[in-house]
């Protein structure tokens, strides 16, 4: 019988295989480091889109420009609470459980990875129409997690 996947039920069989790795000690150049790449593919990603024409085949590019950066600053957070996980999947429900005063939307998080792995795996490209849909979210997402990187690495200085 398959099981819903639900936040509960991911996370669940997360830390049931194992995927949450506990790190021996806070890296905080490493933090830094996958940041800074977090940092600069949302730079890229935004001044792609500035300049893609709705039409364009580069709406692949730029969603996964945007996925990246918001999975990099979600591994940041992690590392901050010196674990790193073994799937993009595990990464977002060990978000959503330990950071729940983030107010982080599983759903988005499921449906993006979801889509990106689409594009990667099964050559299912996305367009403009499907970026405008989930431009508020991931923007909102993305600012999210960068914003408490920040705070994180303030305190570290």
């Amino acid at each position: 019988m398959h099981k819903e996947r639900t936040l509960y039920n991911i996370y669940s069989a997360c830390e049931i295989e194992g995927s949450f790795i506990p790190l021996i000690e806070l890296d905080v150049e490493l933090i830094k480091s996958i940041f800074n790449i977090a940092r600069a593919d949302l730079e890229t990603a935004d001044k792609w889109a500035k300049a893609a024409s709705k039409d364009s085949e580069e709406w692949n590019a730029i969603f996964k420009l945007y996925y990246d950066a918001l999975h990099g600053f979600g591994e940041a957070l992690t590392y901050f609470a010196q674990v790193k996980t073994r799937t993009h999947e595990c990464l977002f429900a060990y978000l959503c459980s330990k950071y729940s005063e983030l107010e982080l939307n599983w759903d988005f998080l499921e449906e993006i990875r979801t889509k990106r792995n689409g594009i990667h795996y099964y050559g299912r490209p996305v367009g403009y129409s499907y970026r405008k849909k989930l431009e508020l979210q991931m923007k909102l997402h993305l600012s999210v997690f960068k914003k408490a990187v920040e705070e994180k690495l303030a305190h570290e200085k």
